[in-house]
């Protein structure tokens, strides 16, 4: 949704010089009965000039033309749309329908794709890249990517924690559909309450990207696209079962009851509902749980262009981990056994709301509401956490475009955010240790975008919040990108971005320790750090279909002014919470290759690497290697698919590269950094009239980290940690399912 505020749209149009009469394409995927979605970030080949455009996030775009021109609009997994444009047409729709929705012609999506002009280097991983692994959540999306790296927070809870440009996932500011989301207590296990069946797709920007979603964006920002009310999908259904006893249910049905209201249901229930110990340590590999999720969405689609967006989300999680004698029917004070028992339950509403300014839509405004509650019981041992979060967020956002290169976003942003914690020890719980907090915030933002031809874009923004908690905070940001050919595209990036830590929910994996929590006085939770960084994409004039070949190098630097560290190695014994030191530092440098090549028709090759330098001051130590993070990750991605994709085979394989184990775990592992080890993936997809079923399996090396839990025979001492966690848990998984989809 564009935007800008009215009074410095005025201004400018005061003292600019408009162009006459602009071209204004929207390209719109379609459904049967006549319902359109605008398809963001697709794009538009002007034939006479050889020049390509991107349309934004509305799926508009914005030319001045003389006299007649052809236009070919495209997305990734469409067919394509052709417009001949007559002098003084000023605008135009484009109709684009989807591969399901084409009798003979089905290509092959591929998992990823590399944005060609967004300024911002731009990863989309599309609905059939999430199809490529068994995707039961959002955290099992990322096999395929060596951007982003995946794990476990430990070994005991099943928290999934991602990491970009090596840092942890709570740098990467989470999106739904461009709202923030999964912040705070949500966060340990939010990537594994969003089914990967109920996304359309997902966009990995590196670095700090827009102001316009506010400062909390450090690493980058990870946008999910959900399906959508308008789909031509009456009733789809996912079920999945696998070896080690996890089964779900995923059920989406999107209805359309005028040519104006529509709306889309969606459903989940699924877990483990039993328990191994593959390594024989005692403990369970990874926790049983249920999960009942349910989400509704809804869409008013006015002719004038007007759009109203609204839906709420339910998420009820319930798990146990610890040892295999650990009991969910006996009290927490009577347990003999070490145990693990965390129950989420979460609610989330928003309304979103589009107002266009005038016919041809250069000029609209946005409101955006949202509201979060979410609460986390977490009895690890002898320890009781309880946490309980009320989160709203409101954005007012104006945009205008004048002329063909210029447009203006501005904005005012407010956030409340109310945390009630204590933690504290079992039985009894004694005097609990209380870590609530409350904070308001407000922010006013404007953002410019330049835009000449397809050469060069410029995207320049400043953020200016006002927290109860921490007074003025200043982010400003800038993205920079130039073509030097059709063929060669450039891209530098800075920005600052701020973050309030949360002491529990950003190192869940402290509580599966016997470690004593040490908080010093007067902890400063405002992180801040810049971010800096360069793309250069080079598109290569072989293999098949279009801009399927390409090499793309990337470089980014972290560096932060003040972050908040979790150290178990300063005292033997604690997790000490300390601030970084004054003259401390603490810095990631991440280089990354990715090569993509279609050598023939329906086989795709793709090939990354990752290669992480990350550094911090630790007392005692100095600038040292940070622990638990991988140096480097490759993967290797090879799909063939038979025509009309009858037969779709898929393959992935990693190399995971070594960490630097906390001292405590290199003396007790007997080695300073954990093993490089491989990981292989495959699966296969037989597709039927109306429905698909696949099958295949996880970790084909039977590769597994042994003895995980340090201290595990006697995990009520300080010497019991599961915390350290760098390869997996279990060995080989073998799964299968069945996608069943009803079309209109």
């Amino acid at each position: 949704m564009t935007k800008n505020i009215l009074s410095l749209i005025l201004t400018l149009l005061s003292c600019t010089a408009l162009d006459a009469g602009p071209f204004v394409g929207h390209v719109y995927s379609q459904t049967a009965s006549g319902r359109r979605e605008p398809l963001p970030f697709a794009q538009v080949y002007h034939i006479e000039q050889a020049r390509l455009i991107e349309t934004d996030a509305d799926g508009v775009f914005f030319l001045n033309l003389k006299g007649e021109a052809t236009l070919v609009a495209t997305y990734v997994g469409y067919s394509r749309d052709t417009v001949r444009v007559q002098e003084g047409l000023e605008a135009a729709d484009f109709i684009l329908f989807g591969e399901n929705e084409l009798d003979e012609s089905v290509v092959v999506a591929r998992q990823a794709t590399l944005s060609r002009l967004k300024p911002v280097r731009t990863e989309v991983i599309t609905s059939a890249g999430l199809c490529k692994m068994a995707c039961c959540a959002l955290a099992e999306s990322f096999e395929n990517s060596a951007s982003v790296t995946t794990g476990y927070a430990d070994a005991v809870t099943g928290a999934r924690q991602i990491k970009l440009l090596g840092l942890s996932g709570v740098y990467t500011q989470m999106l739904d559909e461009n709202r923030p989301v999964l912040r705070g207590l949500a966060n340990p296990f939010g990537l594994s309450y969003i089914p990967g069946q109920w996304l359309e797709s997902i966009q990995i920007a590196k670095g700090p990207s827009s102001v316009v979603n506010g400062s909390e964006a450090i690493t980058g920002q990870i946008n999910m696209e959900h399906r959508k009310p308008t789909d031509e999908t009456p009733l789809f259904i996912n079920v999945f079962g696998s070896t080690d006893a996890m089964y779900e249910a995923n059920v989406a049905s999107a209805l359309q009851f005028s040519p104006e209201w529509s709306t889309i249901a969606l459903a989940h229930v699924g877990g483990a509902f039993s328990s191994t110990d593959m390594n024989h340590d005692g403990f369970r590999d990874s926790p049983q749980n249920l999960l009942l999720s349910f989400a509704n969405r809804w869409l008013y689609y006015h002719p004038s262009g007007f759009q109203l967006r609204f839906g709420v989300r339910y998420i009820n999680d319930d798990r146990l981990g610890g040892q295999m004698a650990f009991d969910r029917n006996v009290p927490a004070t009577e347990q003999q056994a070490w145990g693990s028992r965390i129950k989420n339950r979460g609610i989330n509403g928003y309304v979103k709301a589009g107002v266009p300014l005038n016919e041809d839509n250069t000029a609209n405004i946005a409101i955006i509401l949202d509201y979060d509650h979410h609460e986390m019981d977490n009895v690890s041992g002898r320890r009781y956490f309880d946490g309980k979060q009320d989160s709203w967020f409101a954005n007012l956002i104006w945009q205008a475009a004048v002329g063909e290169h210029h447009r203006f976003e501005a904005g005012l942003t407010g956030r409340g955010d109310i945390y009630d914690q204590k933690l504290s020890d079992l039985p009894g719980f004694g005097q609990p240790l209380d870590l609530g907090s409350r904070e308001t915030s407000v922010a006013a933002f404007g953002e410019y975008n330049l835009t000449l031809d397809d050469r060069l874009t410029f995207v320049g923004g400043v953020n200016l919040q006002y927290s109860t908690l921490y007074g003025w905070l200043f982010a400003p940001r800038t993205n920079f990108k130039y073509s030097f050919t059709d063929n060669i595209v450039a891209r530098l990036l800075a920005g600052r971005g701020f973050r309030q830590a949360n002491l529990i929910a950003d190192n869940l994996g402290v509580l599966s320790t016997g470690r004593e929590l040490y908080l010093e006085d007067g902890l400063n939770l405002l992180e801040d750090a810049w971010t800096f960084g360069g793309n250069l994409t080079f598109y290569l004039p072989f293999g098949a279909g279009d801009d399927n070949t390409y090499l793309s190098l990337d470089y980014f630097r972290n560096e932060f002014g003040n972050q908040l560290l979790a150290d178990q190695e300063y005292r033997d014994g604690y997790v000490h919470f300390y601030n970084l030191e004054p003259d401390g530092r603490s810095f990631t440098n991440t280089w990354q290759a990715d090569f993509s090549v279609e050598p023939f028709e329906r086989f795709t090759v793709l090939t990354t690497f990752r290669y992480t330098d990350a550094r911090v001051t630790l007392r005692g130590q100095g600038l040292v290697e940070r622990p638990m993070t991988s140096r480097y990750k490759g993967v290797v991605n090879l799909q063939y698919a038979l025509p009309m994709n009858k037969w779709v085979f898929d393959f992935t394989a990693q190399l995971n590269g070594p960490m630097r184990l906390p001292s405590f775990a290199a003396s007790a592992w007997g080695m300073e950094y954990s093993p490089v080890y491989p990981m292989l993936f495959l699966q296969v997809t037989k597709r039927f009239s109306g429905f698909d079923v696949y099958v295949g399996g996880e970790n084909l090396t039977n590769y597994m980290q042994h003895d995980a839990i340090l201290g595990a025979d006697d995990p009520f001492t300080d010497e019991f940690n599961a915390s350290c966690v760098w390869g997996p848990l279990m060995g080989i998984k073998v799964y299968a399912g069945l996608r069943y989809t009803l079309w209109k």
